[in-house]
């Protein structure tokens, strides 16, 4: 839902996003070395929080563990974690991040599925261990506010006081490593499609020095700096999760198909438990994207027939330019 604020644009919002920008046009190297800092110093501090944190929890907190739904579909509840988790998967859009970066690292068909797999545990974990900590310090009714840890170690009163300065940086810096990792991914699928033919042949095109996509870069950092001043985060959460589930689900069906019209193709990797794996992703990718609101869906059918318009009138261009 769209909702007035009184602000024209959500100027740091935009400024951080331009500043990532930059950052990439540097190099993939160089935005690969302070991101891997971030990351170290953010995983460091979320562990001193939780350990920390631990030992403050109320145990009394977490009962009912699931609050019992209140007749709504989405509030509390099985649909009320059903829903969260699906408006939250934008949380995971990183784990796309590490495919998409492929051609970036040495022994692809060896390293990728261990850092994927690798990823989803580290995170998962820091995830719950963060959750169960936030919802022990303080009760889930006062927890529905932009910024819910900080929330829950002021409850703790003196005891976690030096905590809010170390989860301040974290987010901030969180921020930064996080918009990195996002934009060099989306950057790297159109440099792909760019050098398929299914964008412009500007988009395959690299920079001498740096050997980044140039334009690749430039219209991923413009869109995003435009989106993200002024479209609410609750907005673009729910886009976000939205296209990830989808993206995740054709995957998984694309994984099927493949399987069937090329069974004899060249693997280096190949999707374990196939069908059942991929069969259950695209159910799991279907359940939660039904779990999330109807204005999301509709939403999800104007960008995809603006993309099928897009296509389209690509191909049209291109067959009617002499050969």
């Amino acid at each position: 839902m769209l909702v007035s604020t009184g602000a024209i644009i959500d100027l740091p919002a935009f400024l951080l996003t331009i500043f990532c920008t930059l950052l990439l046009l540097r190099g993939t190297s160089f935005s690969a070395r302070i991101n891997n800092v971030i990351v170290i110093a953010k995983i460091a501090a979320m562990l001193v929080v939780v350990v920390a944190g631990f030992a403050f929890v109320d145990t009394s907190n977490w009962i009912p563990y699931i609050p019992a739904n209140d007749g709504r579909f989405g509030h509390f509840g099985l649909s009320g974690v059903v829903q969260g988790a699906a408006v939250l998967f934008f949380a995971y859009v990183g784990f796309d991040a590490v495919s998409t970066l492929a051609q970036e690292v040495r022994e692809p068909q060896r390293t990728i599925p261990r850092a994927l797999v690798a990823t989803v545990a580290v995170t998962t974990s820091l995830y719950v261990l963060v959750g169960l900590v936030v919802t022990g310090l303080v009760h889930y009714k006062l927890l529905n506010v932009p910024d819910p840890v900080y929330v829950a170690l002021r409850s703790a009163g003196p005891g976690l006081e030096w905590a809010k300065a170390m989860i301040g940086f974290v987010a901030i810096a969180g921020l930064i490593s996080v918009l990195l990792v996002t934009l060099l991914g989306q950057v790297r699928i159109f440099y792909a499609m760019g050098r398929d033919g299914l964008l412009p042949t500007a988009f395959a095109r690299t920079r001498e020095s740096s050997h980044v996509p140039l334009a690749g870069t430039i219209v991923t950092g413009a869109v995003s700096a435009i989106a993200a001043a002024i479209l609410p985060l609750s907005l673009l959460g729910e886009l976000i999760s939205m296209g990830t589930l989808f993206a995740f689900g054709m995957v998984a069906l694309s994984v099927l198909i493949l399987r069937r019209r090329e069974p004899d193709a060249p693997r280096p990797f190949r999707v374990p438990f196939s069908p059942w794996l991929p069969m259950l992703s695209i159910a799991a990718s279907g359940y939660l994207m039904w779990s999330l609101p109807l204005d999301t869906w509709t939403r999800l059918a104007v960008w995809l027939a603006l993309g099928v318009i897009f296509y389209v009138g690509l191909g049209v261009t291109r067959k009617r330019q002499p050969s």
